[in-house]
């Protein structure tokens, strides 16, 4: 394995097929061309796994648009840009048409070529990733909510009542980690019903993953020509939701230039792409969720006053998994159920009484998604019958020569008028950032607790 990105370059010009050749190879590409023989041209870019193809529209012989038509036949799915000498706009569509990714017409300048494969590779990886997950995710929590605490089922009483409501936007707030998408994908199968929420779209975006000028694309959708990179015409997220949930994720990081559009867009639910002339009609239920205290963005300015109060008139608050103790157990079984499942480790039954008291006591900062990654972890190393008090970690036991031991076994007092777990957790986050010199990754390890959960805990308490 090179590790390389790997492109497949289809052209019966052998000087192109030279230039073109050289000039990926020197911008780390491994290059595979073919210049002369294109019968079987499909298992040739199959059995090269290529990142990307280079497919010319005129070779001798044949039509690139014919190969183009057999490699999306074939289920190959290497992203195509054809390289034509053709500028008129016809022989673009029936590319565009057919699956092509983009196109470059002839003579192309060859900075132009690099930046479109790059682009084009980088989406793949990224479409390849969001797959991977929404994959894990689906298999991981079957759209269900695993829980029988009472703020749970007060929870599941609401939705019921939001779904069967038919309303069109929810705010659901909760630190990370609780399953707020979790949630939102509940809420969209009680509002479609089992059968007709698999056919509805769910479409979800993070506000906080995208710069501002993408973002406004990605939500609303562009023209072609509407700005320099738009070649084609692009959906918006709003659109490809249509008639079903879209959940815009990490609301609270989203700029108040695009806030006051996506209000615009719920008071007149319609759209504008980017360069457009026309406004859509779309019918779309919008969950935002947020870790942030939005009252406090209010007030600091950072988040909009009129779309706040329109957003939470439908409001959730997830709570974290310490606020839900009688839960863990319950979820403790449904992990370790999938992963040995998963893991093919179906040896592993169950976790004694024991250990399952001490996943009862411990306090979850980074709740569920911490609980499902020990579990996994487990799983994994683990293979006696039982998960035994033993096989937990240290940080969770308490046997670590008094590091995360009890607090009575450390000599901490509680004062008399109290103190907030907040505060402790505070003051443990600031002890071992100065333990650790300030090394957040080591920090992490000696509070027991992930990256995320501790990069999480950092933004909470405002620490640096």
């Amino acid at each position: 394995m090179t590790g390389k990105k790997k492109i497949f370059l289809i052209d019966d010009d052998e000087l192109i097929v030279t230039v073109l050749s050289k000039a990926l190879q020197g911008e780390g590409y491994e290059v595979q061309s073919e210049t002369t023989s294109f019968k079987n041209i499909t298992d040739k870019i199959g059995a090269y796994f290529p990142d990307a193809v280079l497919l010319d529209n005129k070779l001798s012989g044949m039509s690139g648009l014919d190969i183009l038509k057999e490699v999306k036949q074939s289920g190959i799915d290497s992203p195509v840009i054809m390289l034509t000498a053709d500028d008129t706009a016809e022989t673009a569509v029936k590319a565009m048409k057919l699956g092509a990714a983009d196109y470059l017409t002839k003579p192309f300048n060859i900075e132009e070529m690099k930046i479109v494969i790059s682009n084009i590779i980088e989406k793949k990886a990224l479409r390849q990733e969001v797959d991977l997950l929404r994959r894990i995710s689906s298999e991981l929590f079957d759209e269900n909510i695993i829980g029988e605490s009472g703020v749970v089922m007060e929870l599941k009483n609401k939705i019921k009542k939001i779904a069967e409501a038919q309303v069109s936007s929810i705010l659901i707030t909760g630190e990370s980690g609780t399953g707020k998408e979790l949630f939102s994908r509940y809420i969209h199968r009680l509002m479609y019903g089992d059968g007709k929420s698999r056919s509805k779209p769910f479409v979800a975006i993070n506000c906080a993953a995208l710069p501002e000028h993408l973002m406004e694309s990605e939500l609303f959708g562009h023209e072609k020509g509407a700005f320099t990179d738009a070649r084609t015409e692009k959906k918006g997220v709003f659109e490809l939701a249509n008639g079903g949930t879209i959940l815009l994720d990490e609301i609270g990081e989203m700029k108040p230039a695009l806030q006051s559009k996506l209000l615009r867009v719920l008071e007149e639910r319609s759209i504008r792409r980017i360069g457009g002339k026309w406004d859509m009609q779309v019918d779309v239920t919008v969950i935002a969720t947020t870790n942030r205290n939005l009252s406090e963005a209010v007030k600091t300015g950072e988040f909009r006053t009129d779309l706040f109060f329109r957003l939470s008139t439908f409001y959730l608050h997830i709570p974290p998994l310490r606020e839900r103790k009688d839960d863990i157990p319950l979820l403790a079984r449904h992990f370790l159920s999938h992963y040995t499942t998963r893991y093919n480790k179906k040896a592993i039954k169950a976790f004694d009484s024991q250990a399952e008291r001490l996943l009862v006591s411990y306090n979850w900062p980074g709740n569920i998604r911490e609980l499902k990654n020990l579990v996994e972890r487990l799983v994994v190393l683990e293979n006696s019958e039982e998960l035994l008090p033993e096989h937990l970690p240290n940080w969770l036991t308490g046997a670590s020569a008094g590091r995360t031991a009890p607090a009575a076994d450390r000599g901490f007092v509680l004062p008399e008028e109290g103190i907030s777990l907040d505060d402790v957790e505070k003051d443990l986050f600031i002890q071992a950032l100065k333990k650790a010199d300030y090394n957040k990754v080591t920090a992490a390890k000696l509070l027991g607790i992930s990256y995320d959960s501790f990069r999480y805990g950092i933004k909470k308490y405002g620490l640096k």
